[in-house]
């Protein structure tokens, strides 16, 4: 098994789950996203937020874990939103149409207000 050049860390942010990645997802970053989810949903969060904002890389593997990562939430009914993505990331969730089915925002505090707002409309 290959090491990961991923890590993940999880906190609250006002009822937000964020899980701050940094490093590079890829297939090597399976059991460091999947742990990182499972820890960030354990207080029934409505929605977790995937922070991009120090991840140097993604590939295409990459891509496929975050894509299994907003299935398994949407079994559980819960939302899954991110922010901090490079420009060249957001034009690749846009090409995948990723970003049909998260929501992107700049960083964790707009993210933060948008899901609230969301969540009061």
């Amino acid at each position: 098994m290959m090491a990961s050049n991923c890590e993940a860390s999880v906190s609250q942010v006002r009822g937000l789950a964020v899980v701050a990645l940094s490093g590079e997802v890829d297939g090597s970053a399976a059991t460091v996203l999947g742990s990182a989810y499972d820890a960030a949903v354990r207080d029934e969060p409505t929605a977790v937020l995937l922070d991009f904002a120090a991840v140097d890389y993604i590939n295409s593997t990459g891509i496929a874990l975050i894509v299994s990562v907003l299935a398994k939430a949407r079994s559980e009914g819960r939302r899954v939103v991110a922010s901090g993505l490079s420009e060249h990331y957001r034009r690749i969730f846009d090409i995948t149409r990723l970003s049909d089915f998260i929501q992107l925002y700049a960083d964790v505090e707009s993210a933060a207000n948008g899901v609230i707002e969301g969540a009061s409309a």
